[in-house]
């Protein structure tokens, strides 16, 4: 199962990506708000209501983290005690974690991104403290996937898909939303 994180300005185009294109290969995507609430607000004004709320999520069933970013979906992802800890876990135990956009700074700031290639939202590198600025659209080193924002949402989650289920399931998937038309796959 992946989690993927929802606070209050969220980037929507990032987060519903994810979650598409993550529930298209067969993956196990819930949306899981840190708000107290199932209804979280995007950046944009876009009201998504979220699978489970995080006090309800259960994280040894978990096999990914992803943060999509937006502003400040990032820093309160970034804030939140309890999803902080599990950054802390997740990276200790060397368990996937992805965020795109200006999300890598939740990652950063909790030493997930220690040594690591990273890329985050162009200007804001200033924010991967201890990771290396790769500037690339996606970038994944290790357990670490990175992407650098909105435009890049399929790209990055297609980089996940290929991660948790192989470079085949990516293809199928890429080929059936007609990414190959646009992009390497």
């Amino acid at each position: 199962m992946v989690f993927i994180h929802m606070a209050e300005g969220y980037e929507e185009v990032e987060a519903l990506t994810c979650v598409d294109v993550l529930r298209r290969a067969g993956i196990d995507a819930k949306m899981v708000s840190i708000t107290g609430s199932l209804l979280v607000k995007g950046a944009h004004g876009i009201n998504i209501e979220a699978d489970m709320l995080f006090e309800d999520a259960d994280y040894e069933s978990c096999e990914m983290i992803v943060l999509p970013g937006g502003m400040p979906g990032a820093t309160n992802l970034r804030d939140h005690q309890g999803l902080t800890a599990r950054i802390k876990e997740f990276a200790k135990a060397g368990k996937p974690l992805a965020a795109i956009c200006a999300a890598p700074l939740a990652l950063a700031a909790h030493g997930a991104l220690e040594d690591k290639n990273a890329t985050i939202y162009p200007g804001m590198e200033s924010y991967l403290a201890g990771a290396k600025p790769t500037g690339s659209k996606v970038t994944v080193d290790g357990n670490v996937i990175t992407g650098m924002g909105p435009a890049l949402a399929m790209e990055f989650a297609l980089t996940i898909v290929e991660f948790l289920k192989g470079g085949e399931i990516k293809k199928e998937v890429a080929t059936g939303l007609l990414y190959d038309r646009i992009g390497e796959i």
